[in-house]
């Protein structure tokens, strides 16, 4: 007697189906028959759920952004936390290095897909909400947190695509060093107040050398 499969077993199955024909065969490839079988599930299975090519591609996506909130969830308290999440923000094995791929293939499919684009927005304010966090748990500044925030959201989108850029027996350390980098030089910075020279008061200018009439 076939095993019944609970609701969210079947729509995990059915995301991890589409990720699998959307890397492989493109987004033209995308049907509901071809995720199914992909599956190894009957396409009435998923006549209900997924009608539709548009509602496949909204769950596969959306699947990306809830494991990395699964995995960023499951990093414990720290020292090391920031470096955790940003760490979990790139394709350093081969799971990751799937959903940056989905990513990407579905990021830029949103452009001109008005069904994608409120999910690939979801997407990017995710990972913008992550940086903020660790740009805050660092301490920086408050004046400066917009503009850090923005700077390290830059940084790892442009590593992580770099990154499937290249050949996937290719070095990744590279890129640990950057992040290892700029978590260094973010935990250094000054505040501008402390750069910022203390105002000279009435009396201070009036003794000054050279002040005196």
């Amino acid at each position: 007697m076939p095993r019944v499969i609970d609701t969210d077993e079947r729509n995990r199955r059915v995301a991890e189906a589409a990720w699998r024909v959307l890397v492989r065969d493109g987004i033209p490839a995308l049907s509901v028959r071809k995720v199914a079988a992909e599956a190894g599930l009957p396409p009435s299975s998923l006549r209900y759920t997924f009608p539709t090519q548009a509602s496949l591609r909204i769950r596969a996506y959306d699947m990306v952004v809830e494991r990395l909130a699964d995995r960023v969830a499951a990093i414990a308290p720290g020292d090391d936390w920031a470096r955790a999440v940003l760490l979990e923000l790139l394709p350093l094995d081969e799971p990751r290095r799937l959903e940056m791929e989905i990513t990407v293939v579905l990021g830029t499919a949103a452009m001109t897909d008005g069904d994608l684009r409120a999910t690939h927005h979801r997407a990017h304010r995710a990972v913008r909400g992550l940086c903020e966090r660790v740009v805050r748990v660092l301490g920086v500044a408050p004046e400066e947190i917009r503009i850090e925030t923005q700077r390290l959201h830059a940084m790892v989108d442009g590593l992580a695509l770099h990154m499937i850029r290249q050949g996937e027996d290719e070095d990744t350390d590279w890129a640990v060093r950057v992040v290892d980098t700029h978590l260094t030089n973010l935990k250094q910075a000054p505040s501008p107040q402390v750069l910022r020279p203390e105002p000279r008061s009435p009396s201070s200018a009036r003794s000054a050398p050279g002040r005196e009439r």
